[in-house]
């Protein structure tokens, strides 16, 4: 069943008394961009601040949420989006915003290094197991899952080669005629980046922002705590049922990434089927309940937790040892946990403390 309620990551916010007398602590909350809950908390010299800036982060959140949209048209707003694409980039070259252009030629190009695990190229076997999800969501009862020749036939159009990026003009084009974007992956992440690099410009430097799985940190908070808390959620189950918090982590000016099994399933025949559809075996991963990735960069750490996610462990543990500042934490169906050596130096059950300065 869809856990609509639950955030793949907690923030484990451990408020203290305010120190400072010039900013205060506000919240702000929006539900109309990439299907999650976005909390935006941060600190500012005053409440009119707080509101001109939040406003700003949630136009800009609604906006690249119409860019990224695969499942709905904006075009009678003037949006050129991932859906007109899908239905006229195969007739030739579509001239598109430099938000959506930078996001698809920062996909592409990170195709190679996540081993081809994370490809945008994959929208028509998606689609499929999308259709499937929410039929089996609707009724559950009648749950079934997609034929494997069906899932094979589609994968055959989703070759990241075939997504024609034209820097100069900001065009995109098909090779494929059947080629489907699907941006899942890498959009919320990527936009969350694109708030974080416009809140660079304004007022507010200390914040936190949680979108569903993903968490972007701004300067640590202005309560005298070094360091933000954030909360991996534990996934639901017996074997995580002592808390719903499975780590806790104290850091700042960062990303932390979650891709789980938890949020986005459906099951059929007693058997969880997970959003997170492996490229090779076009079914989805089950060797963890969540991968989550710590680095600078949101859109990096989206891309980079669905391709940890569906690799097996010492794979998948290679690779994120491989790459310069990522860490990485595993949880996996039996209740254990791993870790990146780094990570120890900041998480609550290697010891690490987020105690303010006396």
């Amino acid at each position: 069943m869809k856990k609509t309620a639950k955030f793949l990551v907690i923030l484990a916010f451990l408020f203290l008394p305010h120190v400072s007398l010039a900013a205060a602590k506000y919240t702000d909350v929006y539900t109309d961009a990439f299907d999650t809950v976005i909390s935006f908390i941060a600190y500012a010299d005053s409440p009119e601040t707080f509101t001109e800036v939040s406003g700003q982060v949630h136009s800009l959140y609604l906006y690249l949420h119409k860019l990224y949209d695969r499942y709905n048209s904006y075009e009678s707003e003037g949006i050129v989006n991932v859906y007109t694409l899908n239905e006229k980039a195969k007739d030739g070259p579509v001239e598109v915003d430099p938000l959506l252009f930078a996001m698809l030629r920062f996909s592409k190009n990170q195709y190679e290094l996540a081993k081809g695990q994370t490809n945008i190229a994959m929208g028509k076997p998606l689609g499929i197991w999308h259709e499937y999800r929410e039929r089996g969501l609707a009724d559950p009862a009648s749950a079934e899952v997609p034929d494997l020749e069906l899932l094979k036939k589609a994968a055959v159009h989703a070759n990241i080669d075939d997504l024609i990026l034209d820097e100069e003009k900001m065009t995109v084009c098909f090779a494929d005629p059947e080629l489907q974007l699907d941006v899942g992956a890498v959009a919320k992440g990527y936009a969350t980046e694109i708030v974080a690099k416009m809140l660079e410009n304004t007022a507010v430097s200390s914040y936190i922002i949680s979108a569903g799985g993903n968490v972007r940190l701004g300067n640590p908070p202005l309560d005298g705590r070094p360091n933000w808390g954030v909360g991996i959620q534990a996934p639901d189950g017996e074997v995580f049922a002592s808390s719903e918090i499975a780590e806790t982590i104290y850091l700042s000016n960062c990303s932390v990434v979650t891709s789980g099994d938890y949020q986005r399933y459906y099951e059929a025949d007693g058997i969880r089927y997970a959003h997170l559809i492996d490229p090779d075996t076009l079914m989805p991963g089950d060797t963890y309940r969540s991968v989550t990735i710590i680095t600078e960069d949101s859109g990096y750490a989206d891309l980079l937790s669905t391709a940890a996610y569906l690799m097996p462990y010492e794979e998948s543990r290679a690779f994120v040892e491989s790459l310069p500042d990522v860490e990485a934490i595993w949880l996996f169906p039996d209740g254990t946990e791993q870790m990146t050596d780094q990570v120890k130096t900041y998480a609550k059950s290697a010891g690490a403390t987020n105690k303010a300065a006396k």
